[in-house]
C-alpha cells in the first residue's frame, strides 16, 4: 500500500489526502474537478487518483447534485498509519 500512495514520486495522492483534511473540504468534501484544478491536471487524471484512494478505502465518494464529492476515511486513514507505524 505504501508504493500505491507514495507513487507517482511527487506525492500527489499524499497532497489529496491532505487537502481532503482542510476544514472547509473535510466537511463537505472535493470533487475531481476540485481536484484537478488545485493539482494543475486533466479531469481524467484526478480521477484515477481518487478512484486508486477509493479502492484502498481511504475516501468515501457521496453523491450530490453537483456530482460526487470525496471525503476521507478517517477511521481507515488511522488503521493504515498504524500498520505504517509498527513497520508494516
Amino acid at each position: 500500500m505504501d508504493d500505491m500512495l507514495r507513487n507517482p514520486a511527487d506525492g500527489t495522492r499524499l497532497r489529496i489526502l491532505a487537502w481532503l483534511a482542510e476544514p472547509d473540504p473535510a466537511g463537505r468534501g472535493l470533487t475531481a474537478d476540485d481536484i484537478a484544478a488545485r493539482l494543475g491536471v486533466p479531469h481524467p487524471v484526478a480521477l484515477t487518483h481518487l478512484r486508486l484512494l477509493t479502492a484502498l478505502g481511504l475516501l468515501h465518494p457521496a453523491g450530490q447534485d453537483d456530482g460526487l464529492h470525496y471525503r476521507r476515511d478517517e477511521m481507515r486513514l488511522a488503521e493504515v498509519t498504524q500498520l505504517f507505524e509498527k513497520g508494516w
